[in-house]
């Protein structure tokens, strides 16, 4: 038997390849790519943009919140709205209006402007984040295939991408607005060049008086692991540095070092996700995700610098299969638009990822930053006894 899992997972292990190799495959994981090189631009410009408009950190929290608010108002109207237009449609339509979008928060010459600005960034993205997992879920579905991890391992990628290049261009003192002009014109033309590849595929439409508590109810339970997962994802991007400098005492060269590695796992266990839930299912594959990322918290909390990166790099390799699974499950939902499955799983999960880091600094300052990783241990641990109860599919 474990002799058959072993081929079933080399042969299975063609998701990367049938992306790379096949337009109609690698048309979805180029929208997740080009979604998240934009917010890695961003990221390096956060400090540039800050000091023009002369706000503090504060301020800019509150522009970034409001950016969350246009984001979860238009993943609530999203499935209505993929229903009129088709998923294919309404992905390519979200990823062009995210791109130019992102102009505006770039060239904002007062406050008011910039988190208007956010809030339609915010907006696009939620639209967009909605209608592409709902693509591929689709597709998955239609073809028979496991493809939506290694389309979040481009997620993860993009992030790389948006960041270092963005890390070179500062470098070079270039001017934000020009940098990021650049890397709309080129994400629109190649987006543009693939984007017939689905832009025709639509989702299955149901009717809404099938729609009920007792159907909703699995979904709202996938929902609520995203939110624990999605609010550790959040925590550790925004405070592992600090844990890493306040508790591990590492060197200042290291502090990067925890987010980077707990990219870089994420990025490789994503790129590894579909071959191996292929052959196990979705539900063991969360549950072995999530009892990784359980080992990695227990070395984050032996605090030795060398340790804790180990654990952010165990944390990423384990919570990386998590959400593409915790999608593919709500996109096979039975009896549910696969459009409002997601929706609603996404706007739980992106509810966790803004409350995890206010979360870990509040308790942080109640009692230590230690005892905070504590609680993400703890969210962790809710979600791997939540994660016992779903259908192994």
């Amino acid at each position: 038997m474990n002799l058959f899992y072993f081929w079933a997972f080399i042969y299975h292990m063609n998701a990367l390849k049938l992306i790379v190799s096949q337009g109609r495959y690698f048309a979805p994981a180029l929208v997740f790519a080009s979604l998240n090189i934009v917010f890695g631009t961003w990221a390096t410009y956060i400090p540039a943009i800050k000091s023009h408009l002369q706000i503090d950190e504060g301020e800019l929290g509150a522009a970034i919140f409001f950016m969350a608010l246009g984001t979860l108002i238009l993943i609530s109207l999203a499935p209505k709205l993929i229903n009129v237009l088709g998923v294919g449609r309404a992905t390519g339509i979200g990823i062009v209006c995210f791109l130019f979008s992102f102009i505006l928060p770039f060239i904002a010459d007062d406050y008011i402007w910039l988190c208007t600005g956010m809030f339609i960034v915010g907006a696009c993205a939620g639209f967009t984040d909605v209608a592409m997992n709902t693509l591929v879920s689709e597709i998955e579905k239609r073809d028979n295939i496991h493809i939506m991890s290694a389309n979040h391992g481009f997620f993860s990628l993009g992030g790389f991408l948006g960041a270092g290049i963005g890390g070179f261009f500062l470098a070079k003192e270039i001017l934000p607005i020009q940098h990021l002009l650049v890397v709309i014109a080129v994400l629109f033309v190649v987006n543009l060049l693939f984007i017939g590849k689905y832009f025709r595929v639509s989702s299955e439409k149901l009717e809404s008086h099938s729609i009920n508590f007792k159907l909703i109810g699995p979904i709202l339970l996938i929902g609520l692991i995203a939110f624990f997962i999605m609010a550790t994802e959040g925590a550790i991007v925004d405070w592992s540095a600090l844990y890493l400098e306040k508790i591990s005492k590492a060197k200042l060269s290291w502090l990067g070092l925890g987010y980077t590695i707990f990219s870089a796992t994420m990025a490789l266990g994503r790129f590894m996700g579909d071959a191996i839930s292929s052959c196990f299912g979705s539900k063991r594959l969360i549950l072995l995700g999530i009892f990784v990322a359980l080992t990695g918290f227990v070395f984050i909390l032996l605090v030795e610098p060398v340790m804790a990166l180990v654990g952010f790099g165990l944390v990423g390799l384990g919570l990386s299969v998590v959400i593409p699974e915790i999608f593919r499950l709500a996109g096979k939902a039975e009896n549910i638009d696969a459009a409002l499955a997601i929706s609603l799983v996404s706007g739980i999960g992106f509810m966790g990822f803004l409350v995890g880091p206010v979360l870990l600094g509040f308790l942080a300052e109640l009692s230590s930053l230690k005892m905070s990783f504590v609680a993400l241990l703890v969210f962790v641990a809710m979600s791997f006894f939540a994660a016992l109860t779903l259908k192994n599919k």
